[in-house]
């Protein structure tokens, strides 16, 4: 194993769009979505665990989750849990990470992952991250991982392959990224062969990644760039929870990877969803001969289809006559709505934060 490899893990999201089951408090990368008695989180980390040892994987997350990563995951250092005052998105996130990192070893390599993705073909991943490590480490490179598109979805980013990179196959110069295209686009994409979706996973060396900031997104480099000798030491979190919230709330894309000239994309089939909507977690899980799916819960339906049910507490669910919709319960909010009007889930949670305040959501 190498010691010079970590990881980082960006577990601080809210979960909105899995509302109810996922709570502000207790989002959904802790939650088991599978009943196999791992949280999202703890399978990443399960996941990754062949390639890094636990005492180099470094978690990123809201000050607000400290106590239940350190629950899930006892295993891992104190020091390794790095957590953010202010709600930001994933540059300032990975900007940090990559100081702190950089200051405990000056050649660190560092693999970015989401806490909340659902991955299959796990031999496949390891393989895909030992080929990206080799990779980000024999130059000054930027790696981001494009997986192969089984349909024109419009939920995710895109990134067009370039130039094929040689001797390291599967590897391409990115071409374009993206944003979430609609139909007709996703499907034009998907009929060229030349786009995969952008998993937000991520491959680079430390002082790569350090130099990117430096060159292309100099507001958030300048806020970390403060620091420099307090990174791994005693004043580093004092720094942090003064600083970090004048840092931008951009994602790690906008902020680098768009913009620089040495990006590049290995792609690869993981069997990968990333869970990001009751749809997603709907189609990948099982289903019974009426199309229905119950998430760790007892239904009885008469003349339900293509209904997702996600009801804790050993609650049971009697229903009839649903046709793909949502039925989703967590202590004090119970939620039936139509699965093909989901994207209006994060508007609902405001508009019950406004009426009914924050112990709901």
């Amino acid at each position: 194993m190498n010691p010079h490899r970590y990881c980082v893990v960006m577990c601080g999201g809210v979960g909105t769009r899995f509302w109810p089951f996922s709570r502000s408090s207790m989002p959904k990368q802790f939650l088991d979505f599978f009943g196999t008695g791992r949280s999202l989180l703890q399978m990443t980390v399960d996941r990754i665990r062949s390639l890094v040892d636990p005492s180099r994987i470094i978690l990123v997350t809201n000050s607000a989750y400290a106590s239940i990563i350190r629950e899930q995951l006892p295993d891992i250092k104190e020091s390794n849990i790095l957590l953010e005052p202010a709600r930001r998105n994933t540059a300032p996130c990975l900007c940090w990470a990559a100081r702190h990192i950089q200051a405990l070893d000056s050649e660190a390599s560092i693999v970015a992952l989401p806490s909340d993705h659902l991955i299959l073909k796990e031999d496949v991943f390891r393989q895909t991250l030992e080929d990206g490590f080799d990779f980000v480490e024999k130059g000054d490179r930027l790696l981001t991982l494009g997986l192969n598109p089984t349909a024109p979805a419009t939920g995710y980013g895109y990134i067009q392959r370039g130039v094929a990179v040689e001797n390291f196959p599967g590897i391409c110069k990115v071409k374009s990224f993206t944003e979430k295209p609609n139909l007709e686009m996703a499907k034009v994409f998907i009929s060229t062969g030349e786009f995969f979706w952008n998993a937000g996973i991520f491959l680079w060396r430390a002082d790569s990644i350090l130099r990117a900031f430096d060159r292309y997104d100099r507001e958030t480099a300048a806020v970390f760039d403060a620091g420099v000798g307090v990174y791994g030491t005693p004043g580093e979190m004092n720094f942090i929870n003064t600083s970090f919230p004048n840092t931008p709330s951009i994602s790690i894309d906008y902020s680098i990877m768009e913009k620089a000239d040495n990006v590049y994309v290995k792609t690869a089939d993981l069997g990968w969803s990333d869970l990001g909507s009751w749809k997603a977690l709907y189609d990948a899980s099982p289903h019974n001969a009426d199309g229905n799916v119950s998430q760790n819960c007892k239904v009885l339906t008469y003349d339900c289809r293509d209904t997702i049910f996600a009801v804790g507490d050993d609650k049971i669910v009697v229903a009839s006559g649903l046709d793909n919709y949502i039925v989703a319960e967590n202590g004090n909010a119970l939620m039936i709505y139509p699965i093909e009007e989901e994207q209006r889930i994060r508007n609902i949670v405001n508009d019950v934060r406004a009426r009914f305040g924050e112990d709901y959501v």
